[in-house]
This record gives structure tokens, sequence and C-alpha cells, in this order.
């Protein structure tokens, strides 16, 4: 097992007033550190859900784990092929390569504070998110940028059957 020490020079603050937000309700997503600004440590984002949004459709990282910290609300999460719900102070980590995906839970609203580590630059693939809503680009071009991102969309017969 390797050790992988982060290198950057200054603690990384974040302001909630000076952090970039993508999208509007029923789902918002504000983007707190990306990977170039903790040295590769983690990136980090809010991402906020409400009414029993969607979050991510299922998909995997082949490199990093993924933290899902619920600051209020419910969420759905899938975690391998079971959906678990977590409720306000519950924490799931995923590890690399399990297959994942998140929404509020049915009527619910949710607060989520995800993590990924060691941290992809994942702004930009936000940014493409919101382009997509936006019918600027179509959906089928995620796919071109998966390996970039490392976010690797499957089905899941458990997901879809969720609900």
């Amino acid at each position: 097992m390797s050790l992988f020490v982060p290198k950057f020079d200054e603690s990384v603050i974040v302001r909630e007033a000076e952090a970039e937000v993508i999208g509007r309700t029923p789902t918002t997503v504000r983007l707190l550190a990306d990977s170039s600004r903790t040295g590769g440590a983690l990136s980090t984002q809010r991402v906020t859900l409400s009414g029993g949004a969607d979050g991510a459709s299922p998909h995997l990282h082949k490199g990093s784990a993924e933290m899902f910290y619920v600051l209020d609300g419910e969420a759905r999460l899938l975690s391998g092929d079971e959906v678990l719900t977590a409720a306000r102070g519950d924490l799931v980590i995923v590890p690399p390569g399990m297959p994942h995906a998140f929404a509020a839970a049915p009527g619910a609203d949710a607060d989520l504070l995800i993590v990924i580590t060691p941290g992809v630059e994942r702004f930009e693939y936000f940014r493409h998110l919101q382009r997509v809503a936006l019918g600027e680009v179509t959906r089928e071009s995620l796919l071109e940028v998966q390996e970039l991102y490392d976010n690797h969309f499957l089905k899941s017969a458990a997901w879809d059957g969720r609900r």
C-alpha cells in the first residue's frame, strides 16, 4: 500500500457566499474545493435536493472513493447492489469501483456534503452537467468525458426498482 501525501501550501477556505452554484431547485450543487486546490487530496461539493429529486444516476469511480454525509433531510443511496436510506448525520463511504447513485428520498429534501478522494478535477464535470440540463450539449456527450472525470455510468436494476 502506498501513502498519498497531498501537496498544497495553505489552508483551503471556501465561504458559502463565494461558492459557485450550479443548477437551481430542485437540484443545486455548490462547488467547494476541487482537486487542484487540495493538492490532489480531495474534491468536494454540497448537493441540495428537494422534493425527492434525483442527484446522480448509477456510476462508479475507478480511482477514487466517494463519501456522502447527510447534512439535513433524507437521501436514498445505491451502494453496490443495495439501496439504503440515510438521514441527517449519517455517513456513507463507497470504495473505488463500487456502483453508486443518490437521490433525495421520495417526497423528502436532502442536503449532502460529498467528498471524492483522492481528488479528481470535478468542477468542469458539474458545469458540463449544467450544459446538458440547459440543452447546450447532449446527454450522450457525458459518455465522451467518462475517463476524464473518472465517472463511469452503468445500469443498476436495484436502483431502477427503488421507487
